[in-house]
């Protein structure tokens, strides 16, 4: 009968792999030159709304209230819609977000706490986010390589006004855009002990619109979430 190491080199042989014992030879170097370039932090933004709008995603940017005000009536006027929920993000009330949107005479739901605190129960929040028609967040980090914002529970509280609603609109700082995924899992606020798991470790990565093309390989936007998205820099001129 055939020892284990046996039946592993007879393995190892069938798959070109070589036997026990042996020196594996280095791996070749590994040449990325022109597959993903390193961008300078002058570029980040520029190259975030590039990719974003390759994505269906609308970019902004905003120096003043006057001119964020502007932009949100532009979204909600084609928007058609009175009901908008809002997550607990800081930066919404560093703007006073629902004040501004009270006083376009709109209907807004915020999450503050957690699963039973706040305002509103976990479960009424949802059921606000999937009858509204805009879902209004901030962000924890812009992904300047690929065009994708990046939301954590641990800012927002809960996911669901970024993914129910049909339009979803997300406020940033300059602050919070990066380079590259990298320096996005280097700096979330998520625990990497398994002894002590984050309370709040649910992350999406937001690329676009929502689409899929298994229906007769015909694109449709919208059909798991949000057929809008847009995404808003708000610069520190802005209160």
């Amino acid at each position: 009968m055939a020892t284990r190491q046996e039946m592993l080199d007879q393995v190892r042989k069938a798959l070109a792999r070589p036997a026990s014992g042996s020196v594996v030879p280095p791996l070749p170097s590994l040449d990325l030159a022109g597959v993903m370039p390193p961008l300078s932090p002058d570029d980040y933004l520029d190259k975030f709304e590039a990719e974003w709008e390759k994505v269906s995603g609308v970019a902004y940017r905003v120096a003043s209230m006057n001119e964020l005000e502007s932009v949100f009536q532009k979204i909600l006027v084609l928007a058609e819609t009175q009901a908008i929920t809002l997550s607990r993000n800081p930066i919404l009330k560093e703007l006073r977000i629902a004040e501004r949107l009270a006083a376009l005479d709109k209907f807004t739901t915020s999450w503050t706490g957690g699963a039973t605190e706040g305002t509103h129960s976990l479960a009424d929040f949802n059921k606000a986010s999937f009858a509204a028609g805009v879902g209004i967040t901030g962000v924890d980090f812009v992904l300047a390589e690929s065009g994708t914002l990046v939301l954590s529970s641990a800012t927002e509280g809960v996911q669901v006004a970024s993914l129910a609603p049909p339009i979803h609109v997300a406020l940033f700082r300059r602050h919070q855009i990066v380079g590259s995924l990298d320096e996005v899992l280097a700096k979330l606020p998520i625990s990497r002990s398994p002894d002590r798991p984050s309370a709040n470790r649910s992350v999406v990565f937001i690329t676009g619109t929502s689409r899929t093309a298994d229906i007769e390989q015909i694109l449709i936007k919208g059909v798991h979430g949000p057929r809008e998205v847009h995404a808003i820099l708000v610069e520190n001129s802005c209160p």
